[in-house]
């Protein structure tokens, strides 16, 4: 399949059984060209520390090169790219004191969200979070990566989503975006998984006893600690060599 025809089929709806009306895809080309970047971003077809080629992107996309720029000034305005005068876009590296800063962003963001959806919370929620703890552990157990992050999204997601302050939410998943889709690892440091998900249930035991403001205290101060996350970060993303995540 080439590039064009991939861009096209990720984008256009199904045709409706016949008597139905057409279901139009409204969404911009620059909206699915920002989608296809994201996801080349993910996958590891676009790396940190390059600078882009647009004419020929552009061409393998089969579009003008106005969409493609538009898309990368939406990326450089969630910060993972960078604009350089007469340079072009340049990928932004991940760098030790990025992932310091989105923790610390993460974990008042996400405390603030709980403080005030925390009370609404009861046992079918419970039930949903040690169902998603369950299936973390199931994830970690067969080193399946992208299993457990859905899953470890879908955990913090059932507070969250709580949330009625929809721009709080949406910079707490484009953070996490930053911190694990660029690009998506698909090793993982089992012993941090597995500290994790302790975590989560020193966490739900403060809900179930209804300490709302203890359950904050703890996504802050420990969850999304980089103090306490530091040397996991470090096996996670410089295992390699310092300098590269």
């Amino acid at each position: 399949m080439s590039v064009p025809d991939a861009l096209h089929r990720a984008t256009a709806p199904e045709p409706p059984p016949l008597g139905e009306a057409p279901r139009l895809n409204t969404r911009s080309l620059r909206e699915q060209v920002y989608d296809y970047l994201r996801a080349e971003m993910a996958r590891g077809g676009l790396q940190p520390g390059g600078f882009l080629d647009l004419t020929d992107i552009a061409r393998r996309l089969g579009i003008s090169r106005t969409p493609l720029r538009e898309a990368l000034l939406h990326l450089e305005a969630q910060g993972f790219v960078s604009v350089f005068p007469r340079r072009g876009f340049r990928l932004n590296d991940l760098t030790l004191d990025d992932i310091r800063h989105f923790y610390e962003i993460i974990g008042a963001l996400e405390a603030s969200a709980l403080r005030s959806v925390g009370r609404s919370l009861g046992p079918a929620d419970f039930s949903r979070m040690r169902q998603l703890d369950a299936d973390m552990a199931d994830a970690v157990a067969a080193r399946d990566f992208d299993r457990y992050y859905a899953a470890n999204l879908a955990f913090h997601d059932v507070y969250l989503a709580r949330s009625d302050n929809a721009r709080l939410v949406a910079q707490v998943r484009l953070l996490k975006q930053r911190l694990y889709d660029w690009p998506r690892r698909r090793s993982m440091v089992q012993a941090w998984e597995q500290h994790s998900m302790v975590e989560h249930e020193d966490f739900l035991r403060l809900l179930e006893r209804g300490d709302i403001d203890e359950a904050a205290a703890h996504l802050q101060r420990v969850h999304w600690s980089f103090a306490v996350q530091e040397p996991f970060i470090h096996a996670y993303y410089f295992a390699a060599g310092p300098g590269a995540p």
